[in-house]
């Protein structure tokens, strides 16, 4: 699968915006605090990314009806849905220069009543970029930060017409970001969330 950048410019998957805002204090403090452990950009890159998937819960597994969007506040509520999470950690990876991209899958909901657009992340390492699913295990997923191969949470089934969106945005897809932001609560949203890019 050959992954496209949105744009040319590898800056701008640097950058910080209303939803990934790494310059705020909460993110460089967490920022801060995984590097000092961390013995290079990688075991940085691994660090943050499963301080995201283990210590932020996904909203709907925890039966959690608050909706968060910014990766501030996604930090201090400690809650999210994928595309929460994908914005937090897009965040923390920024924040020390590591080039992170918002990427997506159109999947269908566990109970087989329609789809939603999944949120991912891609970093960039040797070259290359490697997508990540920071949106937490649960029983049956079992997504791993990998440069070696995905571990994703899930692989769409293109018999189902599920899919992976090929692009790297830069920053939250425009359809998502309106749903979230529109969102009173978690079930609200869940009707509201995109099917499709």
């Amino acid at each position: 699968m050959e992954l496209i950048q949105e744009t040319p410019d590898l800056s701008a998957y640097l950058a910080a915006d209303e939803a990934i805002d790494h310059h705020h204090p909460l993110v460089r403090e967490t920022a801060a605090r995984l590097a000092k452990g961390a013995a290079d950009s990688y075991d940085y890159a691994r660090a943050a990314y499963e301080f995201v998937r283990d210590t932020i819960p996904h909203s709907q597994d925890a039966d959690d009806p608050r909706v968060t969007w910014r990766a501030s506040d996604v930090l201090e509520q400690r809650t999210g849905i994928c595309h929460a999470k994908a914005h937090a950690l897009t965040a923390l990876l920024r924040a020390e220069d590591i080039p992170t991209a918002l990427c997506y899958q159109s999947l269908a909901h566990d109970d087989g009543a329609g789809r939603a657009v999944h949120g991912l992340v891609a970093v960039r390492f040797n070259g290359a970029w490697h997508r990540q699913d920071c949106r937490g295990n649960k029983p049956g997923v079992d997504a791993r930060f990998s440069l070696d191969g995905e571990r994703l949470a899930w692989i769409p089934n293109q018999e189902s017409n599920e899919m992976d969106y090929l692009v790297l945005y830069a920053e939250p897809h425009p359809a998502v970001l309106r749903a979230l932001k529109a969102a009173p609560d978690r079930p609200h949203l869940w009707k509201t969330l995109p099917t499709a890019l």
